[in-house]
């Protein structure tokens, strides 16, 4: 077990996925003071909480302490297990936010991750779960990671305040990623998009794309936006 004297030592609130997800990868145990310590509201925030418990959920043996007021988190990381989870996200941040970092840990998992994860799909905070579909997995192909085990599926769309929605990601178990030498951004040929709409008219969707394509249009031709109405319990 790891002593206190390797125990990484950090103060605030910034970067907290990051130092977890980073802890985490490289098994060294971390303690952060301070958390908004002097601000009317202090300690941890329930997206924050909420985080930390999907990390305890994917990993095996994690040792999580939280001081009473939420001001100081001492972890311990325990294996990346993975498996079939279920996870229900804070509506205070959208999925994107537990996202990004799942996909930073789900190639090293002990098993392949499928998990679900239900809350707030889309919001004007957090990359929306169609752009981390459309970009990050694109990118882990890249890395090596691939196959039919790799998607982002969404169930169900979920907006602000209350959420609702439902995704699906499924990654498969990479112990070696390829290195990438991605430096030349080239130009852009191509532009692909979708348009969402829950729980208004689906003529809405359309008038979306016709307004995108108007002004696009102007840059380049090879442009297709999707439409993605939802309607009922499919729309959180």
């Amino acid at each position: 077990m790891a002593g206190e004297a390797q125990c990484l030592s950090y103060a605030g609130c910034n970067f907290l996925r990051q130092r977890l997800v980073l802890s985490t990868l490289s098994g060294r145990p971390l303690k952060i003071r301070k958390i908004r310590a002097k601000e009317e509201d202090p300690g941890l925030r329930d997206f924050e909480a909420s985080f930390i418990r999907l990390i305890d959920k994917v990993t095996n043996g994690s040792r999580i302490e939280i001081n009473q007021t939420g001001t100081s988190l001492y972890y311990q990381p325990g294996l990346l297990y993975g498996g079939s989870l279920e996870h229900d996200c804070s509506p205070s941040r959208s999925i994107g936010y537990y996202l990004e970092s799942l996909l930073c840990l789900a190639p090293f998992m002990k098993h392949p991750l499928k998990i679900v994860l239900r809350g707030v799909t889309n919001d004007q905070v957090d990359p929306s779960v169609d752009v981390l579909k459309a970009t990050a997995l694109p990118l882990l192909k890249k890395f090596g990671i691939d196959g039919e085990g790799l998607e982002i599926k969404i169930n169900r769309r979920g907006m602000p305040p209350k959420g609702g929605g439902e995704i699906l990601f499924a990654c498969p178990v990479r112990k070696v990623l390829q290195p990438v030498q991605f430096t030349d951004p080239g130009k852009i040929k191509r532009i692909r998009g979708t348009a969402y709409s829950v729980r208004v008219s689906p003529q809405m969707a359309n008038r979306m794309v016709e307004s995108a394509r108007s002004i696009l249009n102007k840059f380049l031709p090879d442009i297709y936006i999707y439409t993605d109405h939802m309607k009922g319990i499919s729309s959180g």
